[in-house]
C-alpha cells in the first residue's frame, strides 16, 4: 500500500510538472530515498495535488422500484473505476440511513483530465446507459476542500 500511494504520488508530481505547476526540484526530493517509512509525504505535495483533484459528492435520488438494479449497476462501475483507473482516486458510494433511494457519492478525481478519462470508459457508460430510466433526480456539484492540508491525514492513516 506505501509503494502504491508513494507511485500514485509521483505519478501526479510529473503531470503538475508537465502543466508548468510544481517549482523545480519538488521530484528529485520526492523521489530521493524515504528515511522513515511511517513519516508523511510533502505536505506541500498533497496541497498542491488537492488543487489539481476534482472532488464531488453526487445527489443521486433513485426511484424505489429500480433502487436493487441501481445499487448492482453502482457498485460494479465503481469497483471496476478505482481499480482500472489510475485517475481515480476514490468513489465512495453511501445510502442515506433516512431514505433509501437517497444515495451520495463523493467522487475524487486526480485532475480533469482524469475525470473527462472516466466518462469515456467503457464500465462508465454501461452504467450511465443501464441507469438513465433509474434516476429521478441527480445533481453534480463540484466541492472546493476546506482544508486540503487534512489530505496529508487522510493518506497517513490508510498506511
Amino acid at each position: 500500500m506505501k509503494r502504491i500511494i508513494v507511485l500514485f504520488a509521483l505519478l501526479l508530481s510529473i503531470t503538475a510538472i508537465t502543466q508548468g505547476q510544481l517549482r523545480r526540484g519538488t521530484v528529485e526530493d520526492f523521489s530521493a530515498p524515504i528515511k522513515d517509512e511511517t513519516a508523511a509525504a510533502d505536505t506541500s505535495l498533497f496541497t498542491l495535488h488537492s488543487s489539481l483533484m476534482i472532488v464531488r459528492l453526487a445527489e443521486i435520488e433513485v426511484y424505489p422500484q429500480h433502487l436493487k438494479e441501481y445499487l448492482e449497476f453502482a457498485s460494479e462501475v465503481d469497483r471496476l473505476s478505482v481499480e482500472r483507473e489510475p485517475g481515480v482516486i476514490c468513489l465512495y458510494p453511501m445510502q442515506s440511513a433516512e431514505d433509501s433511494t437517497k444515495i451520495r457519492i463523493l467522487e475524487i478525481y486526480a485532475s480533469k483530465e482524469a475525470y473527462q478519462q472516466h466518462l469515456k470508459t467503457e464500465h462508465f457508460q454501461k452504467y450511465k446507459q443501464g441507469t438513465f430510466h433509474m434516476v429521478k433526480d441527480l445533481k453534480l456539484p463540484t466541492m472546493k476542500p476546506l482544508d486540503p492540508e487534512t489530505m496529508r491525514l487522510i493518506f497517513k492513516k490508510q498506511r
